[in-house]
């Protein structure tokens, strides 16, 4: 018996087409000041001699919330812009270059940045509206470098720590892209400014069409 066909149901394909959602990389932190990611930059130049991934001066940054996958960026800004509206613009300063996350097993070159009571307790409100608590305690810093590998041989034969006294005034929080694989060149997607300027908020129209600040 020959096999019929069942008519598609156009309704139905359109619904779960609309559906799939291609999801994003993202992640909130600071944008380190040009003049600042340049001289941190300068300071890691030295590894180029290892196997060691340096990050360019355009992208580094302190991150606030690690990077998630993400189907709806309008969500994500709207929780963001929550937590930016109950809070004024900070001093972020970088106090020392080392190694790190564990100086005899590094992984990273980083900054560190000064943990104040007032990043701790941003960082505490946008760990709670993206339901990423940690009961660590925060530990604020730009990422200038990474190993793939035997950092301990390079920290042995390179050592780096040296204290800083480097600061920003951050007045506005970003949303990033990640690059793909891991790469370099972060795209920041809107930034927000503290102190409850909500209308101030830059979204890339690639993405979102009109500006989110016009529709809101």
């Amino acid at each position: 018996m020959p096999t019929i066909d069942k008519p598609s149901n156009n309704t139905d394909d359109a619904k779960a087409e609309r559906n799939v959602v291609p999801h994003m990389r993202v992640f909130v932190g600071v944008q380190v000041a040009p003049e600042i990611a340049r001289e941190l930059a300068d300071l890691a130049c030295d590894l180029k001699q290892f196997s060691v991934r340096l990050v360019a001066a355009a992208d580094i940054h302190v991150t606030l919330v690690p990077p998630w996958n993400e189907a709806s960026i309008s969500e994500t800004l709207e929780k963001l812009r929550q937590v930016t509206n109950n809070f004024g613009a900070f001093a972020l300063t970088f106090q020392r270059i080392c190694y790190g996350p564990q100086p005899r097993r590094p992984r990273l070159l980083w900054a560190e940045c000064a943990a104040t009571n007032e990043i701790a307790a941003f960082h505490a409100a946008l760990g709670h509206a993206f339901g990423r608590n940690d009961e660590r305690p925060f530990r604020p810093h730009a990422t200038l470098a990474r190993f793939p590998r035997n950092g301990s041989a390079i920290a042995r034969r390179h050592p780096i720590d040296q204290q800083l006294a480097l600061t920003q005034q951050v007045d506005t929080i970003a949303l990033f892209q990640s690059p793909p694989g891991g790469g370099g060149g972060y795209r920041v997607l809107a930034s927000l400014e503290l102190a409850g300027s909500a209308a101030c908020m830059a979204a890339n129209a690639q993405f979102f069409g009109p500006s989110l600040a016009d529709r809101s």
